[in-house]
């Protein structure tokens, strides 16, 4: 049955407009690092790199797919539980001495004014664990979660809203899922795979190619369907809610081209493509997020269907629905702020093209 309207497919860039920049590394992914020759200020060409450069990036690539392979071996061998302490123990000491760190700080210093240096301080700290321990922890994601419905055992994994969701595999319709970097984000989408929800997660892949590689490799095995962000994505995620799916998505990092929103009382851009999508179909929204718990436990919450304002026509209106949503993560970053990824530069000046206007 179809689901929505079908003049989105024809626009498909009022949807998800990749910037510029990620365009051009986009177009040189798929053509296996041939870069075309391009032009930079000073009116110089850079020409394709010589084909000996290409074999040596490749066989480079290749060699870091290798290391990162056996440090997820190591991480596999020393079991969750040590290699998740041990994986927050090194970026805990390691962290502070990145250049991120003073992002992260500037980051807090205006999200909680209130709090002193010491505590903004601690709770960074704690937030480079989670990095590090989320690190570790990709090598044991089948086995992180372990959350049976029928089982009066609790395990790693406890999930609250367990109706909800069944409820939303159920129902035969399409849905919108959001969600933020708290604790291991990753677990959502394995729950969704484990319990039989047609969801797809969309997912921004890492700057490094070889744990790129192996953590898609490390997602395909536990997770549903995997959607890339990428130029020509939004005709997949349009397909995704025309069977009747689900789309996930974290939508707590910087879009350049998104919709203005408020953010711990500053303005943010978001990516409006969940709204944009829930406004198309009509369909429900809701959040999930994970709470990191001690002794490597974690709980999974899902929110009942948002309330979302809506235009004079009766449809919702996007930016009002990324603030809906956006007021949501705040909520939860306030929480638990050490759980989330305050290194990211969440609040940036508007760029030369502007923000996109919601429609």
């Amino acid at each position: 049955m179809r689901h929505g309207p079908a003049p989105l497919a024809h626009d498909p860039l009022r949807l998800y407009p990749p910037s510029h920049e990620a365009d051009f590394e986009r177009c040189a992914a798929v053509s296996g690092g041939n870069f075309p020759a391009r032009r930079r200020g000073g009116g110089r060409v850079i020409h394709n790199p010589s084909l000996a450069r290409r074999i040596a990036w490749k066989i480079a690539e290749y060699a870091m797919i290798g290391v990162v392979r056996g440090a997820f071996a190591l991480a596999h061998a020393l079991g969750p539980d040590r290699s998740s302490n041990i994986g927050g123990t090194i970026a805990r000491r390691l962290g502070p001495l990145l250049p991120q760190q003073r992002i992260g700080l500037a980051n807090l210093r205006a999200a909680f004014p209130e709090k002193s240096e010491a505590e903004r301080r601690a709770i960074l700290a704690g937030a480079w664990e989670n990095v590090g321990r989320i690190g570790a922890e990709y090598a044991h994601l089948g086995e992180l979660f372990d959350y049976d419905y029928w089982a009066d055992a609790t395990g790693r994994v406890e999930v609250e809203g367990i109706e909800q969701f069944i409820a939303l595999r159920d129902d035969g319709k399409p849905g919108v899922i959001f969600s933020a970097h708290l604790a291991n984000w990753e677990l959502p989408a394995i729950c969704a795979a484990r319990y039989g929800l047609d969801a797809t997660a969309v997912f921004r892949p890492p700057n490094d190619p070889a744990v790129a590689h192996v953590v898609h490799e490390i997602r395909s095995e536990t997770m549903g369907g995997l959607e890339a962000a990428r130029q020509g994505a939004a005709f997949a995620m349009q397909g995704v809610l025309e069977r009747g799916g689900h789309l996930g998505m974290l939508i707590d990092q910087h879009f350049t081209r998104g919709v203005t929103v408020e953010f711990f009382g500053r303005p943010a851009l978001t990516n409006p493509i969940l709204a944009k999508f829930a406004r198309a179909f009509d369909c429900p929204v809701h959040g999930v997020r994970v709470i990191r718990l001690p002794g490597l436990r974690f709980r999974l919450e899902l929110t009942p269907a948002l309330e979302l304002s809506r235009d004079a026509e009766g449809r919702i209106d996007v930016q009002g629905a990324m603030q809906a949503m956006t007021h949501v993560v705040e909520g939860w970053v306030r929480e638990h702020p050490e759980q989330w990824l305050w290194m990211h530069r969440r609040w940036r000046p508007p760029s030369a093209h502007g923000a996109l206007k919601a429609k």
